[in-house]
């Protein structure tokens, strides 16, 4: 499969050992990316990082782009899921900002690249019982969005890709038998949450697909733009 903009490209996915991440490096290897994978445990083609310390993720940047040659695509994947505040901002909120502030000046400097950032429609609409994770999600989303208004200038396209509930170990955590799923399906009034209009949770696969999608040359005059790919649960809010 011949893919514009990702056939030939580097790509480097943090999250990348299952869920999401892993759909990811899937789709980009099957379009012919090179792809750099990482999560915090290494593992079969994963390299080890933490996307929490800066200065390793500084560290990573450098050697992946003397191993493979400059990083055209960045795709940042790893989240966590939890009521732990100090841990959901230091992965999904400061984590991006590493990633992105190692990036970017890479990127603008060579006037080319893309990012996509992997947040959550949990940003946008409130969430009973996850205030954490969702304020986590708005300030990765917000961050992308501002440092991607400078990229832009420079010909670097920063976008996002907000999932909702998606069939992943993250997910199955929360849903310990098919009652469980079948509520998220239906909402639920007791925690102000729709249901998902389309009646089915998402694969990793639907979301590896669009984020290829923003990645690649046939998202190339979109900048700065949150997808939701969710089945319709936040009413596209």
């Amino acid at each position: 499969m011949t893919v514009p903009g990702i056939t030939g490209a580097v790509v480097a996915v943090t999250g990348a050992a299952g869920g999401i991440g892993a759909a990811t490096c899937t789709a980009l290897r099957a379009a012919g990316a090179v792809v750099q994978a990482w999560d915090l445990v290494a593992g079969d083609g994963i390299d080890a990082l933490d996307v929490t310390d800066r200065d390793a993720v500084a560290r990573a940047w450098v050697a992946a782009e003397r191993r493979h040659g400059p990083i055209d695509v960045l795709v940042s994947a790893a989240g966590v899921m939890s009521d732990d505040w100090d841990r959901c901002l230091a992965v999904n909120a400061t984590g991006v900002r590493n990633l992105l502030d190692a990036a970017i000046p890479a990127m603008t400097g060579r006037r080319r690249g893309s990012v996509v950032v992997v947040s959550s429609n949990a940003a946008a609409t409130p969430r009973a019982a996850m205030p954490a994770y969702a304020a986590s999600k708005a300030a990765a989303t917000s961050y992308a969005r501002s440092v991607g208004i400078d990229a832009a200038a420079a010909g670097v396209r920063v976008n996002i890709v907000s999932p909702g509930s998606t069939d992943t170990p993250m997910l199955g955590g929360m849903l310990h038998d098919d009652a469980a799923r079948a509520a998220v399906l239906t909402g639920d009034p007791g925690r102000f949450r729709l249901g998902i209009p389309l009646g089915r949770i998402a694969a990793p696969e639907d979301i590896a697909a669009t984020i290829l999608f923003l990645a690649s040359d046939a998202a190339k005059h979109m900048v700065l733009h949150d997808l939701r790919v969710d089945g319709g649960a936040t009413l596209d809010q």
